[in-house]
């Protein structure tokens, strides 16, 4: 399916501007957000799984390759940096809270960052998958630039990596809600800290929306996660090549 030749010559012309790509990101966001508030939250809603929806469909519907529209978009990747480091005032303001479950923390990322990698690389292991897509499945929970770096150096492939991130937040962030609620989990830090470790970037977006103490902890919670991935993934899967 393609766009009449009218609208479509329209858009080849439009698609030469760089800042093409930044509008039409900021939009699908907007617009994703709105239904997203008008289904009340709805966990199928995600804002940033419809976003990416919107986006993928238009790309095809105007035959623009991912390069051109990167173009334009990358000003939204560049913001990631400081948007990831700017979540460093609600962890200090929930400072003491997270002194006084530190243990807790310690342990509940080494659990979680080791299922993780155990059950992506154990479950395509166990499906006859290669061994480069076993080793991009590892670092899948943790925030796209260190998942890449990571399979690189792993011998993984650093492309498929960063799709598997990001389904993998989607993922979680979806799920999270009805998984809390058959668990019976209610306490903020708690489900935002499960969201950091398992979704990263986009999970630790959905915890903001549970509360500010939530999102401090998903944020500390990622931030931990990519860490000691990057610092201990590399060793752990020495053998497994």
């Amino acid at each position: 399916m393609t766009l009449p030749a009218p609208i479509h010559d329209i858009w080849v012309y439009l698609a030469t501007s760089p800042l093409l790509g930044l509008t039409i990101t900021l939009l699908a966001y907007l617009l994703a957000l709105a239904v997203h508030w008008r289904c009340r939250l709805h966990p199928l809603t995600n804002p940033v799984l419809l976003a990416v929806a919107l986006l993928v469909t238009l790309l095809l519907l105007t035959d623009t390759p991912y390069t051109s529209y990167f173009a334009g978009a990358q000003f939204v990747h560049f913001l990631l940096g400081p948007a990831t480091v700017a979540l460093a005032i609600p962890l200090y303001a929930q400072l003491g809270r997270v002194r006084a479950m530190r243990w807790p923390v310690l342990l509940g990322l080494t659990i979680g960052s080791l299922t993780a990698v155990v059950s992506a690389v154990g479950t395509a292991w166990l499906l006859g998958a290669s061994l480069p897509t076993q080793l991009s499945l590892a670092p899948k929970s943790v925030t796209t630039p260190i998942a890449m770096g990571v399979a690189e150096r792993i011998g993984g492939i650093a492309s498929l990596t960063a799709v598997l991130v990001i389904v993998t937040g989607i993922v979680g962030a979806v799920l999270a809600p009805t998984l809390f609620r058959l668990l019976r989990v209610q306490e903020d830090a708690i489900q935002g800290f499960a969201l950091g470790v398992a979704a990263h970037g986009i999970g630790t977006a959905r915890a903001f929306q549970i509360s500010e103490q939530a999102g401090a902890f998903a944020a500390l919670a990622m931030g931990l996660n990519g860490a000691i991935t990057a610092l201990l993934l590399p060793a752990l899967l020495s053998g497994w090549r």
